[in-house]
């Protein structure tokens, strides 16, 4: 699926470890993948998991793989199909640049930012629910909020009736439907859209008083607005808070660079 910061940081990484980087849109660059096992191969895919992976697994010393949710069906998301045939048939170390269900580079990055910014040893950070046009994968909130979990911050998640995310990657956080509650005295306010898991993939609402506004940050602790990008600029956010000294969005984007620099320095001495 589409990417800017994922993909350009990765190479970035990889490229101040003097690494080389290939790059290959399975869509369009190669042969259709199978992934089914037992699949009578006469229709679309020309090419099984089973070979692709152990052939690209020769030329890479580290794969990453990025997959996206179809919002069609829960299990089937949830179950990592595409991700997890990597796993099964690789010979190299997979890294995830997002997935169905996750985006662990991005939380990384995420957390770096807060240990960055933070004031106050164990900092109140905000989850919270935005509009968006259209529906969106629970991968980024999911991750951030598991990440959240394993770091000394007071994690509180914020949405909608009709919204909730996975008890497993929710935690010990608090969780409510009154934004403005969560909200005051937030020290951290985390701006996304995720579509319903209840009724998957569906857009419950589109309730333009969640958009994050200069009153909402107001009810904040002189908050830091972040945001994985890319975002809808006076829809999930209003100019006037994303423009303001407070967003650290650039900055948290930045950090994706030191982020994945870190596990592919980490793997690559694993594998030495």
């Amino acid at each position: 699926n589409s990417s800017l910061r994922t993909r350009m940081s990765t190479q970035k990484a990889a490229q101040n470890l003097g690494m080389n980087v290939m790059v290959l849109n399975v869509s369009n660059d190669s042969w259709q993948i199978e992934f089914e096992d037992g699949a009578i191969m006469n229709a679309g895919t020309a090419e099984h998991i089973k070979e692709a992976a152990r052939v690209i697994s020769q030329y890479c010393d580290i794969i990453g793989v990025r997959t996206f949710a179809k919002l069609q069906n829960f299990k089937e998301d949830y179950e990592e199909v595409v991700l997890n045939k990597f796993i099964e048939h690789s010979t190299a170390p997979i890294i995830s640049l997002e997935s169905a269900t996750l985006h662990p580079l991005q939380s990384l990055a995420d957390g770096m930012t807060i240990e960055e910014y933070k004031t106050t040893k164990t900092p109140n950070v905000v989850l919270t629910w935005a509009p968006h046009s259209r529906a969106l994968p629970q991968a980024v909130s999911n991750s951030f909020a598991q990440w959240m979990n394993k770091l000394d911050v007071n994690l509180t998640i914020t949405h909608p009736e009709g919204y909730n995310l996975q008890n497993e990657y929710v935690g010990n956080a608090k969780v409510t439907t009154n934004q403005n509650e969560a909200l005051a005295n937030a020290d951290f306010v985390y701006a996304k859209n995720w579509a319903s898991v209840e009724k998957y993939g569906k857009i419950l609402t589109s309730d333009n008083n969640w958009m994050i506004t200069k009153e909402k940050m107001a009810l904040t602790n002189a908050g830091k607005f972040m945001h994985c990008l890319p975002v809808r600029r006076n829809v999930i956010v209003a100019d006037e808070v994303i423009d303001s000294a407070g967003s650290i969005i650039v900055e948290q984007a930045g950090n994706r660079v030191f982020a994945t620099q870190a596990v592919l320095k980490q793997i690559l001495e694993w594998k030495n």
